[in-house]
């Protein structure tokens, strides 16, 4: 089923961002399938691990790098703070030799564990012009032990005159760290799983993916797997619900900087090609208690 909707409201933000590129950034759907769900989830950090696992030692939360870069995770964010990142796709699909850039800043509030999590976040899709604005909301909560779910609206507010994205999208996702292989990084599990089902990016192709005989639909159901390869390092494959990618997040030093590489589109079902996908990010606490 596909989700439309018609919201006639602006979020006004001031986005600070250095001018990375001097290319025009102007497919905004290329990020937005592949990049911006993950600015929310990989920049949020969960509780303070070490406390946490004093007061719950059977509670085993995701490692500490990032768990993927191409689709949502149903672990949110922990506590009050705002974030940022930059990332970016090269070669842009069915354009050749050019990169796709994107900055996304936000904030979240709240406690999953207690109550919900509530995070926000504005994109800027073409960055060196300071326009292609589009916002993401999303909310998560703690069910059981090792377990989160998150539902989410992403690439709303987007502007029809510059986006070739399939609109809005809503998705709705669990994620699991299996709680009987511990990471060793306190705290922590090797192993997390994710699946979800959304519309927008999950299900709908692009214009040009239909023009060159790919149909009109993905699966609209996305999932991923990561495993903990060494401390602070993770490796993930992920299916976006249209195509498949692999990945690897680091966490490479003790502040909370997260970086994340990829390839994705490695199936046929979309793009004319394989690409390679970034994405650096850093949270700035304001209170985690």
């Amino acid at each position: 089923m596909i989700f439309k909707t018609n919201i006639w409201v602006f979020v006004c933000c001031a986005v600070a961002t250095l001018c990375l590129s001097t290319q025009n950034a102007d497919s905004q759907s290329q990020f937005e399938k592949e990049l911006t769900q993950k600015m929310d989830d990989f920049l949020a950090p969960m509780p303070q691990l070490n406390q946490q696992a004093s007061q719950t030692k059977t509670q085993l939360y995701p490692s500490d790098a990032p768990g993927g870069i191409l689709i949502p995770s149903g672990f949110g964010g922990y506590g009050t703070y705002l974030f940022g990142g930059v990332g970016a796709t090269y070669p842009e699909v069915y354009r050749n030799n050019k990169a796709d850039l994107i900055t996304s800043v936000g904030a979240c509030i709240g406690n999953p564990a207690k109550a919900i999590n509530f995070a926000a976040s504005l994109n800027m899709t073409d960055v060196h012009k300071f326009r292609d604005f589009s916002g993401n909301f999303i909310v998560s909560r703690l069910l059981f032990t090792g377990t989160s779910i998150s539902a989410g609206a992403l690439q709303i507010f987007a502007n029809n005159r510059f986006s070739d994205a399939p609109g809005s999208t809503f998705y709705l996702a669990v994620s699991h760290a299996v709680q009987t292989v511990p990471s060793l990084t306190p705290g922590c599990s090797r192993l997390t799983y994710t699946i979800g089902v959304g519309s927008g990016r999950f299900y709908e192709k692009s214009p040009k993916d239909i023009e060159a005989g790919k149909g009109k639909h993905g699966t609209a159901i996305f999932g991923s797997l990561s495993y903990e390869l060494i401390r602070h390092v993770n490796v993930n494959a992920e299916w976006t619900g249209m195509n498949l990618g692999i990945s690897a997040g680091v966490r490479p030093f003790p502040v909370p900087l997260s970086l994340a590489v990829g390839v994705a589109n490695l199936t046929r079902y979309t793009n004319d090609r394989a690409n390679m996908v970034f994405s650096i990010g850093y949270p700035l606490s304001l209170n985690r208690r």
